[in-house]
């Protein structure tokens, strides 16, 4: 993870807009099961436009023909490592059948797996 984590920091780079956005500010990093690694970052922009390093990283991903995620983490401008929301972790398991497994990067060196901080899928009747 340390790898990943290393590849999203060196992706910061944030930038404020005229009108009160970020850009740049939260990065991500990801290592398909190919070994490819993909980085992202986040776009904060007013009326809500904008989305997640995550889904940023996972674009790029998926743009290459590639939907299995290994490992994952995103880290915040301070260097901090941030968990992913609610709708990153949809996507995630969205993305690719077998993502549902794949490991979380978490604050304090932790990892987890997808179905730990997603662990009552509303799908889970139709797809498990």
């Amino acid at each position: 993870m340390e790898r990943l984590y290393e590849s999203a920091k060196s992706q910061l780079n944030t930038v404020r807009t005229t009108r009160n956005g970020k850009m740049g500010h939260v990065a991500a990093a990801l290592v398909t099961d190919r070994g490819n690694v993909y980085t992202g970052v986040a776009l904060d922009l007013p009326s809500s436009i904008g989305f997640c390093a995550e889904h940023s990283a996972i674009a790029s991903m998926v743009t290459a023909g590639e939907y299995k995620i290994d490992k994952i983490i995103a880290v915040y401008e301070t260097g901090d490592i941030l968990p992913p929301c609610g709708r990153c972790r949809e996507l995630i398991n969205q993305v690719g059948e077998d993502n549902y497994h794949c490991e979380i990067g978490l604050p304090d060196d932790r990892t987890v797996r997808l179905d730990e901080l997603l662990p009552e899928r509303w799908d889970a009747k139709y797809f498990i």
